[in-house]
């Protein structure tokens, strides 16, 4: 006999021993998963956003959202992040560790065999074995071949319900690395926008730097010429100083964001410093948004499906522990040779079998059993409250967020309409000082406030375009495929 004959033996008889009761053990306990409560029934109805702007279609939006804005070195960042973040990598792995959990709950339904070789030598003195013996020492050898096989029969399910749970957390873990997706797009798109805002403003700070030491010095000539006062002196003087420390502030911010998109790429600080030196304007939402509906939310949300997820599993943990409250039968089965020499040692004569049924049952514990199962109802009815909560969660993020975006298209496009009239007014006054009319410092004024009411519009264009990127967010979109 072979040792692949005595292993197909062995399996043979343990399958043959326990396949009544393995066609018998159908029973599942605990409660079946019917699925989330219903938590927006009147959102889902409606079929539509209640505060979505008018520049929103209900069309399927587009999961790569960051294209929408039309900026290549954006695009790459985006895709670079998404690719070689840390946090991606993490929740990567938390998929894996997911994913090795559930195919241990799958093999914990079958049979767990081992294999073991011996070969003991004893040699004692004689008079431990026998006083009376005329030896010196006593020797003995033998050697030994054996299979060992145990199986638990899942007679109520509690496998079955193990199986049930570990996959919704390989798949609540998939949600999570989706959401990471979302949020890492959304951050690398936010800091791009800041970063090319506060590049635009370093320039209208240097133009304001210089407005203001001409109107200092035409102060300071009118002061020395005894036609104005010291006060108008002071006042450039200390706005020319105001705008020196806004110039440092923004140079900060921009090192800043330039090492913050570094960091989320996963790339050291100052890698992007020569990608992002080159100043280009903030980018800007299409004219038409696509937002799809309530209901395409809610089921493109990664933290939504976690959440339901989570729900599935605490549902079928329900059943883990109710199991336990029942008897188990379980099987060992050994096979083996055992000889004194090896050439006796697989002789069939030897061959030596054991097939040991076991049951078991907690049923006096002292309550113990039923305190768990009494604590997995209290986890699940935990994971209903925090599905509803992420549910209505998720519609007031979308709607604050639609608002948000309608609100500030109104108002960039009103910031607009100050910046042509101011710059109609410095022209007014570029040309009223040419033709004498006023003093060139009142023309001078007139630009800075130009100047500044450029800076407005330069910032009501990141704000739109911060806008935009919150209802994505907020839509759920921007994460890939997890594998």
């Amino acid at each position: 006999m072979t040792i692949s004959s005595i292993f197909r033996t062995l399996s043979k008889s343990l399958l043959l021993s326990t396949a009544p009761l393995a066609v018998a053990a159908c029973t599942t306990v605990g409660p079946d998963y019917s699925g989330p409560p219903e938590t927006a029934g009147q959102s889902t109805a409606r079929g539509a956003f209640l505060r979505a702007p008018d520049e929103t279609v209900p069309r399927a939006p587009a999961a790569a959202w960051w294209e929408q804005l039309d900026d290549p070195v954006l695009t790459g960042l985006v895709e670079e992040a998404l690719t070689n973040a840390p946090s991606i990598d993490a929740a990567l792995a938390r998929v894996a560790q997911a994913r090795a959990g559930l195919q241990s709950a799958r093999t914990n339904a079958l049979p767990a065999i081992g294999a073991s070789a011996s070969t003991p030598y004893i040699n004692i003195p004689a008079e431990l074995v026998d006083p009376e013996s005329n030896r010196d020492r006593f020797t003995a050898e033998s050697l030994s071949l054996g299979f060992d096989a145990s199986w638990e029969l899942d007679l109520f399910g509690g496998n079955r319900r193990r199986v049930e749970a570990s996959n919704a957390r390989f798949e609540g873990s998939r949600a999570s690395l989706a959401d990471a997706q979302v949020s890492l797009s959304a951050e690398v798109a936010r800091v791009y926008v800041g970063l090319r805002a506060r590049q635009q403003m370093k320039a209208m700070f240097a133009e304001q730097l210089r407005i203001d030491r001409q109107l200092l010095a035409f102060a300071q000539q009118r002061y020395k010429q005894g036609t104005g006062t010291l006060h108008p002196v002071e006042q450039w003087r200390g706005q020319e100083m105001q705008t020196l420390a806004e110039t440092a502030r923004n140079d900060i911010e921009i090192t800043i964001a330039q090492d913050q998109l570094a960091v989320l790429a996963g790339r050291e600080p100052g890698a992007f410093d020569i990608l992002l030196a080159a100043e280009t304007p903030v980018p800007l939402p299409p004219d038409q948004v696509a937002i799809g509906s309530p209901a395409d939310m809610l089921r493109l949300r990664p933290d939504i499906r976690q959440a339901e997820r989570n729900l599935a599993a605490a549902n079928a943990d329900i059943g883990v522990n109710v199991a336990e409250l029942f008897p188990k039968i379980s099987f060992i089965g050994l096979l083996g040779l055992g000889s004194d020499s090896i050439g006796d040692l697989f002789d069939p004569s030897r061959l030596i079998g054991l097939a040991l049924p076991r049951l078991s049952w907690s049923a006096f514990d002292g309550g113990r059993s039923q305190l768990r199962v009494d604590a997995s109802r209290g986890a699940f009815a935990e994971a209903e409250a925090n599905y509803r909560a992420a549910v209505l969660g998720a519609l007031a993020d979308s709607e604050a967020a639609l608002a948000r975006f309608g609100g500030t298209r109104i108002a960039f496009g009103q910031v607009l309409e100050a910046e042509a009239a101011a710059r109609r007014g410095a022209a007014l006054d570029q040309m009223r000082a040419e033709a004498g009319a006023i003093a060139r410092s009142d023309a001078l004024a007139a630009n800075r406030d130009l100047l500044r009411s450029q800076m407005s519009s330069t910032s009501a264009r990141a704000e739109l375009a911060e806008a935009y990127i919150a209802v994505n967010k907020a839509l759920g979109l921007g994460w890939q495929q997890a594998p």
